[in-house]
Formats: structure tokens, sequence, C-alpha cells
């Protein structure tokens, strides 16, 4: 008896350690991306109904997470030691996130401080990463937002970042 292309899409999704695109789910299942769709609709309104597990749409993909409702139990196990971002590092990530692509100097122009500091921690955490050198005199490296910056926010697209403040 074969399974359901439901059932097959949540063991999937049950293992993956990130967000699976649409594209991946149906070259792994060999389906088509309608069926794929309805599969995964029809998976997210039963998990929806009941238990503490939902299908999110994340960072290009879909993944399976714990409800909100959870979160103070699941932190309470996990007790993590990861460390807040800093008030720089959040105004850095900000900029080159509403900027990008962009070099360290014009972030630097932007913060009015030297920033290398911050971007080499947001770079060893996966929060941004190296798109290019831009074509200039000596070659700047140029910075963007990575996936791992959509999921750590909650995001599927930078489409969906609050508007930029105006500029004074």
């Amino acid at each position: 008896m074969t399974p359901e292309l439901k059932d097959i899409l949540h063991a999937l999704l049950f293992v993956a350690d990130a967000p699976l695109s649409l594209e991946t789910l149906c070259e792994t299942t060999g389906e088509s991306a309608d069926a794929v769709e309805a599969a995964l609709h029809q998976l997210q309104k039963e998990l929806g109904e009941r238990g503490a597990i939902q299908l999110v749409q994340l960072a290009g993909g879909y993944q399976l997470a714990t409800k909100s409702e959870f979160a103070f139990y699941i932190a309470r196990l996990l007790n993590p030691s990861q460390k807040r971002l800093s008030k720089a590092a959040l105004e850095t990530l900000a900029i080159i996130a509403y900027e990008q692509p962009i070099t360290q100097a014009q972030i630097d122009a932007l913060r009015g401080v030297d920033s290398s500091h911050t971007v080499r921690q947001l770079l060893a955490r996966g929060l941004i990463q190296e798109l290019g050198r831009k074509d200039a005199p000596g070659k700047p490296t140029l910075y963007g937002v990575s996936p791992l910056f959509l999921h750590y926010f909650g995001l599927n697209t930078l489409e969906e970042l609050p508007e930029k403040p105006p500029e004074e």
C-alpha cells in the first residue's frame, strides 16, 4: 500500500532541518506542483486543527514548527544560550536588508562608525552573506542578507519587511 502524498510530505518535512521549497518537494515525490500544493494545504489544515505542530511557509519553503503557545515550554527545555543581537548588529542588519547589495564602506557611511567587527559577527552567525564584488576600485565585497536571516526573523521573503522609514 502506497502512503498518501500528504503523509509523504509530512515525513519529509519532519526530517528536514531547513524549509523545503515546493520544487524540492515536487522533485522528491515525483508529483506535480498542483498536487503537492493541495496536499500541503490539506496537511496544514489538519495540523492546524489539533496538536502542537503546524506547517508554516518560511524562507521560500515549507517547514514544520511548533505552535507559538508552546514556546515557553520549549524555551525552558532547550534553555537557549545563543546571545541576542546587539543594537549595533540589529542596526547593521537593517541597513544591509534594506540597502543590499551594499559594501562595508557604504554601511560605515550610513552608520557613521566602523562596522567591520559587526559585519564579521553577522557573517559568522550566517545572517548575512557575500554577494560578490562591486565593480569599483579595490573591488569591495558586496553584502546581503542570507536565507537564515529570513528564517531567524520568521519571514518568507524580503517583501515582508516593514516599510523603510522615510529619510529625514
